[in-house]
């Protein structure tokens, strides 16, 4: 479909999605279970009902959730107010997602994270998306894809020292990460599966492939090693269905594999598959573990560990490649290979993203409390990563409350992120090994050109965000304020210019209003980015607001 046709429907449907409001809220609530998607509001909205439940220490750090996960999530009760819109029990086997159009406006750069794989650039930008959910005994499919266009208007460039296409790569790493500046000079528009999945459920097992977003770790904001940015990305996964074990002792977890794809400004070029060390592969293979423990007399806390492989794609599925989330943590006990790049002859062809974490909510509380920290790459042995835990680092930090009255839910919530180069770059450089890059596998941690964790890297930085919302029985208000420190270093860029000044920093405050009206969800949101030193050059503000339609089918 071209751009032009693609705009002529979104208005079209667009038009149809806001039209005939005159239907019972109920239809919502027949949908509303099967729309918990990893990283959502109604999946961060149960979330807080869980914490505030006084048996609620059902862990969340392994998202998406499934549907009896979400069953075992959910109050029995309807005294929350969104009980009746989203969260009412259907006994229908198959149910119509609602229709979702959106249109977005930034006046000045692109501007937009967690939302999946649209992306949102300069000017307009709108998204389609509706879908199917089934449930048949143990197995359950979700067709959800989603359509957008950006209008992408052009955009003052940080040099890079590249021409042609890569002058639209990332203005620090061009060569060794895969996030373009902007998607090109024109229109850019893209057709996704998006949160689509066919999954088993047989006891306390589960298995299934998917294009659905993952959200690895308790944080809700800034994700380590994983969410939901880019959206997802073709995998398989098996698992444990829902916590299991003996005693008092609970393990939770779950192994993905899968294939990454790049965009058309990736530095990397060539085949498909890994030729050498020049020409490695424009697609990647990824195999990944995430795995969690509760112990019984420690009601609300979850303890677990996640490993993300970024690997040369061979053409197909290698044992070498399904063995990866298993390998040894540390490279001083792998196995040596004949190739030596960059002084270094163990595990040369993949790259490593590992973190723990620790989350703490005490059932009925409303409260939680969390941390994770990850790390880039292997450390060579214990003792090198007891003398530098911080080297090549992320760690984000939050908490989340929520009080429940008669009248509504409120929550207010916080995370913070810091990936900055530790001090210990005095006497061991890190070069372009900054969060999210890499120096073999030059797409780095990314999906079609989108970070696959946090939106606010790579490189070296921090973020933080403070979010104020409140819960009614017609909608929602949320407030928030957002800062990120994007580009920090003292470095000389690949346009070969000194940084005058460093660092670049966003300061975003922000607000969103959802109403319901009938079948008809309304969502308004507007944001205010004041970003200092932008392309390490200069200031610029950018306005950002946006609409949203969802509306339940008949």
């Amino acid at each position: 479909m071209t751009v032009h046709r693609f705009i002529a429907v979104f208005c079209a449907v667009a038009c149809a999605a806001s039209t005939g409001t005159r239907r019972a809220a109920a239809q919502h609530g027949d949908a509303g279970r099967a729309e918990v998607f990893a990283g959502s509001t109604l999946e961060s909205y149960l979330r807080y009902l869980h914490t505030l439940s006084p048996t609620g220490d059902y862990p969340v750090s392994i998202r998406s959730f499934s549907a009896r996960e979400i069953a075992r999530l959910t109050p029995s009760d309807t005294l929350h107010p969104w009980a009746r819109r989203y969260f009412k029990l259907s006994e229908r086997r198959t149910v119509a997602l609602p229709m979702s159009v959106s249109t977005f406006a930034n006046t000045s750069f692109p501007f937009g994270g967690n939302d999946g794989p649209v992306w949102k650039g300069r000017g307009l930008t709108g998204s389609v998306s509706s879908g199917l959910v089934t449930r048949w005994k143990s197995v359950a499919a979700v067709f959800a894809p989603l359509a957008f266009v950006s209008q992408n208007a052009s955009i003052a460039l940080m040099p890079n020292g590249q021409t042609g296409r890569l002058s639209f790569a990332n203005g620090r790493f061009p060569l060794s990460v895969d996030k373009p500046q902007t998607f090109g000079d024109g229109a850019y528009a893209r057709f996704d599966p998006g949160e689509s999945t066919l999954r088993l459920d047989f006891r306390a097992l589960a298995a299934g492939v998917s294009t659905a977003g993952q959200w690895w770790g308790p944080t809700s904001e800034f994700p380590v090693v994983l969410g939901n940015n880019a959206g997802g990305f073709p995998h398989a996964f098996v698992g444990t269905a829902r916590p299991v074990g003996p005693g008092g002792l609970r393990v939770h977890g779950r192994v993905v594999y899968g294939f990454l794809e790049q965009s058309d400004y990736s530095p990397v070029t060539g085949a498909d598959e890994f030729v050498d060390f020049t020409e490695t592969g424009t697609r990647r293979f990824m195999a990944g573990i995430i795995a969690l423990v509760q112990i019984g007399g420690l009601k609300g806390w979850e303890l677990g560990g996640s490993r993300f492989f970024h690997a040369g794609n061979t053409g197909g599925v290698s044992a070498h490649n399904l063995r990866l989330p298993l390998q040894g943590f540390f490279k001083a006990g792998l196995p040596p290979e004949a190739d030596t790049v960059f002084d270094n002859d163990r595990a040369v062809r993949e790259n490593q993203i590992a973190s723990v974490f620790l989350r703490v909510a005490p059932p009925g509380s409303g409260l939680e409390l969390y941390v994770e920290h990850g790390r880039e790459d292997h450390s060579t042995d214990l003792y090198d990563y007891l003398l530098e835990p911080e080297h090549s680092s992320l760690t984000t930090t939050g908490f989340r409350k929520a009080w429940l009255t008669p009248r509504g839910l409120t929550a207010v919530r916080g995370e913070a992120l810091s990936y900055e180069f530790p001090s210990g770059v005095r006497i061991r450089p890190l070069g372009n090994a900054g969060a999210y890059t890499h120096s073999v596998l030059r797409q780095g941690h990314t999906h079609r050109g989108q970070l696959l964790a946090s939106d606010v890297g790579p490189g070296s930085g921090n973020a933080q965000i403070l979010v104020v919302e409140r819960f009614t029985q017609s909608g929602r208000t949320a407030a928030f304020f957002r800062r990120a420190v994007t580009h920090e270093s003292a470095e000389e860029y690949a346009g070969g210019d000194a940084i005058r000044d460093t660092p670049d920093v966003m300061n975003t405050l922000g607000a969103e209003v959802m109403r319901f009206r009938g079948s008809l969800d309304i969502i308004l949101n507007a944001s205010l980015t004041v970003e200092l030193n932008r392309n390490l050059e200069f200031d610029k503000t950018n306005a950002g607001v946006g609409i949203v339609f969802r509306r339940a089918w008949r």
